[in-house]
Parts: structure tokens; sequence; C-alpha cells
């Protein structure tokens, strides 16, 4: 594990976003509130949370951290077929939480197949990145997208 014992804490955020695709129906039932196993944002929302606590955990040799907000967000688009994950998360430490914020939008989107498994098999999860980070003497990162 990277010694931060020298660094100043400062305040860290970053974003992360990823998708997920499926079929349009499917994510109409999403929106909808049809899907049988209960309402699906509110419980992957749970699970992104829930993982961004605990990411020092799965990922060998990130630094456990004590974040001060998480926030995990929606944008479903049943024409599309998807259903877009956002996570925001933030702290006050020595090392950023970008490892944090892939991490909740990664089990969130687990957490939407595990709900949706039984009405669509075919979803799959994809473009989870870091689309920006701030603080740390690295300074800003700004993912430039299309």
């Amino acid at each position: 594990m990277v010694d931060v014992t020298a660094k100043a804490p400062t305040l860290r955020q970053a974003i992360a976003r990823g998708t997920i695709r499926m079929r349009p129906e499917t994510a109409a039932m999403i929106q909808e509130g049809g899907i049988p196993k209960g309402d699906v944002f509110a419980t992957a929302r749970i699970a992104g949370i829930m993982a961004a606590k605990r990411t020092g955990v799965f990922i060998p040799l990130c630094h456990p951290l004590e974040l001060t907000g998480i926030e995990v967000l929606f944008a479903c688009d049943p024409a599309a077929g998807e259903v877009v994950i956002e996570a925001k998360v933030k702290t006050v430490g020595r090392t950023g939480v970008e490892m944090e914020a892939m991490t909740a939008v990664g089990v969130a989107a687990l957490t939407i197949y595990d709900m949706c498994k039984a009405v669509d098999r075919e979803m799959v999860l994809t473009d989870i990145r870091l689309i920006r980070k701030e603080g740390g003497k690295s300074g800003a990162f700004v993912r430039r997208e299309p």
C-alpha cells in the first residue's frame, strides 16, 4: 500500500459513471416500478453506497477511507434501453476517492442486473469510468467525452 502519511488531508471528490444496457421493455419496467423483485433504483442506490464504503475490503492495496458523502444517481432511457449510473463520492483525507466512486457504479449496475435478470438475461454492464476527480497533489482531472 502506498504510504500517504506525509500528505496533508484535503477535500477529495470523484464522479464515476457507467451504463447497463438492456431491452427497452426492461428499462420501461424499471422506470414504471414493474420489476417483481421491487424498487430497482432504491435497492441499487443502497448497494452502491454500501460498496463505496467498503472499497478497501474489495480492492487489494486500496486505503480504507472515511467517506463524508456518497450520492448514487440513475438516468433511465427506455427508448435506448439503458440506465446510466453516476456516483459522486467525497472525503477529506490523504488519498482520492476514484476507486470508491467506480466501485459504487459497478455494484449498483450488478444490483440492477440481479434484480432484472428474471426478465432480461442479455443485459450488459459497460463503460464504467472516472468522469472527474478533484483534490490532492495531482489536482483536477476531467474526462473529455464526446
